[in-house]
């Protein structure tokens, strides 16, 4: 049961149904090429009907293909096997650009859609084809499109890749073994003083060995993307970031704010545990995650989902059913291992309708809020496949709206239930460090990806000057919180989020989802029971909707940085809480 099931989508490369699928695609981009020369002769309406029919289907296969040969590689990024079968995968993924950019062009060049839509078959898809004629003006011609999914099998694409298998096959020297680094960078949750800060070393020894390869691979895709946004039209990768979260600079600059704001009460959060730690003023790196109180609680993956399922209860016997039945049908590959990839993620799969979830399962309570996070976007999953599967695909910031909903839950709950003042102390510090990294650890990320974008147009970065960058943006983040010689300039090594092409700035989506979840559940408290289906409806609709309108359905005004401040003020009462508790200690 700690290992996941890929059978409900091919049981292997050999199975029948991935060769089928395969053999449905071939057949589907004949219809589409056929499609693409045919539709001009066919009345707008009708060209339309099959143009989306047609996208569909594409979708549904591709995502299955896809979604088994990526799910394979991240447990084994060095899988011969499936590596093989990717190279099968951007070939179909190449394929179908023509036909999705003819088909958008198609779109964007209806003068009478607002007609079109009275049709019964075509109404659903207002959202998802208004966007289209939003969007256009960004789009290339049909070559260009073509030739750029092309490129980037061998450009963005290969060089994410590469990343992938450096750092999941990275050998870490370890008191006489060899870790990986998902194994090593969990130490930082480790009890012990002396093996978090050998851990931190030991890390900080290993990053040389790939510093030069994975900033190669910063470096192309950065400058792949600073090319790519201007060929279309965008002001910079930031205002496409924007755009493609269906967000408004407005409530993306009212967000920062707040964020900026409040880091006064998070830095001196930090120094209390400084303090509580035994360092003079501030605290070093190593001991950010560093558990202060105590619990002698320690998880394995079935009492940690027996633990997130009861807490889920509370909320709702739906989500409560959907953790259970991850748990049941083997969704989640729990613990670390070489080849496999680092962090977590959950890959909802609209054509089977289930999600998958990777975690590097260690047993700490930190370790079980990630598996409440990741649940909670299976749980976002499972309500917008309601949805055709045109219409289900929402955008970053929203996407952590569940997730961080379903931490939420988690520790408020272990908090309330906290046996004594140690355990009540050691929980409310477990909420607050996670906390400290969505709003100061995510604007150091924010600002690092800013500053790279704006350094890279002069020129490809050293690992040097990546280093530099990542120092400055953790000191103007964490400030004199954090020893200025005990950082960790090497975060730009580990975290996938910055290798995509596709994604630019994957990380105020985390900022803006906490403190999204943070306002929900505020409502949820105050409302009551009533309010979940009002939560599942806003889920379900995510895929289409503004960010803006998503929060209108229940009152939100996420342009106004009061809404962020007032969010922020949930979290600064735990600190006010951890702080009044620890008085006597220090």
């Amino acid at each position: 049961m700690s290992t996941w099931s890929l059978d409900a989508l091919f049981k292997s490369y050999d199975d029948p149904a991935y060769q089928s699928a395969l053999e449905t695609l071939d057949h589907t981009l004949k219809e589409a090429n056929i499609w693409l020369s045919k539709h001009l002769e066919a009345s707008p309406l009708e060209a339309l009907k099959d143009g989306l029919a047609l996208s569909r289907k594409l979708r549904k296969e591709l995502i299955k293909v896809g979604a088994f040969v990526n799910l394979s590689l991240a447990t084994n990024t060095t899988d011969e096997a499936s590596l093989k079968a990717m190279q099968t995968v951007q070939g179909y993924q190449a394929s179908v650009t023509p036909f999705n950019a003819g088909f958008k062009r198609f779109v964007a060049g209806l003068e009478n859609l607002d007609t079109l839509l009275d049709d019964l078959e075509i109404a659903p898809y207002k959202f998802f084809l208004t966007s289209i004629q939003d969007q256009a003006k960004y789009q290339l011609s049909d070559g260009e499109e073509a030739l750029l999914s092309k490129l980037t099998q061998t450009g963005s694409s290969a060089w994410s890749r590469l990343q992938g298998e450096l750092t999941s096959t990275m050998e870490v020297p370890f008191r006489g073994e060899i870790k990986n680094l998902s194994d090593i960078r969990n130490l930082a949750h480790a009890k012990d003083a002396k093996t978090r800060q050998e851990a931190y070393e030991a890390e900080m020894a290993a990053y040389p060995s790939v510093e030069r390869s994975v900033a190669s691979a910063l470096n192309a895709i950065k400058g792949e993307v600073l090319t790519v946004t201007k060929a279309r039209g965008y002001e910079s990768p930031l205002a496409q970031a924007v755009i493609q979260s269906r967000m408004q600079q407005e409530t993306l600059d009212a967000l920062i704010a707040a964020m900026q704001d409040a880091l006064p009460s998070f830095r001196a959060y930090l120094k209390r545990k400084a303090a509580l730690l035994g360092h003079e003023k501030a605290l070093p790196w190593y001991d950010l995650f560093a558990p202060i109180g105590a619990t002698s609680t320690t998880f394995t993956p079935a009492s940690a989902m027996a633990y997130v399922i009861k807490q889920f209860k509370t909320f709702s016997d739906d989500l409560a059913a959907l953790a259970s039945r991850a748990y049941d049908e083997q969704w989640i590959d729990f613990y670390p291992k070489s080849g496999k990839r680092g962090g977590a993620f959950c890959s909802n799969l609209h054509p089977i309708k289930q999600s998958r979830i990777l975690t590097n399962f260690e047993g700490s309570f930190s370790n079980l809020i990630t598996l409440a996070h990741e649940l909670g976007h299976a749980y976002h999953g499972d309500k917008i496949f309601n949805e055709d599967i045109l219409n289900a695909s929402y955008t970053m910031p929203v996407a952590e709206t569940a997730s961080t909903l379903c931490e939420t839950i988690v520790k408020k709950a272990a908090i309330k239930d906290a046996a004594d003042d140690d355990e009540k102390i050691f929980l409310l510090e477990q909420s607050i460090m996670g906390s400290t990294q969505v709003i100061v650890d995510i604007l150091s990320r924010y600002t690092f990806e800013n500053n790279v974008f704006e350094a890279r147009k002069q020129g490809p970065l050293s690992a040097k000057r990546l280093k530099d960058l990542m120092d400055d943006a953790q000191a103007g983040a964490y400030g004199d919180a954090i020893q200025a010689d005990v950082r960790h300039p090497y975060m730009w090594i580990n975290k996938p989020h910055y290798y995509s092409a596709g994604l630019s700035f994957y990380n105020f989506p985390y900022a803006f989802g906490l403190l999204f979840a943070k306002g929900i559940y505020a409502q949820y408290q105050e409302k009551g029971s009533t309010f979940v289906k009002d939560i599942d409806h806003l889920l379900q609709k995510t895929g289409q909707m503004t960010v803006e309108d998503v929060a209108d359905l229940i009152g939100i005004n996420v342009r106004e940085k009061a809404f962020w401040d007032a969010s922020l003020d949930v979290i600064k009462d735990e600190i006010a809480q951890f702080m009044a508790l620890t008085d006597k200690l220090v």
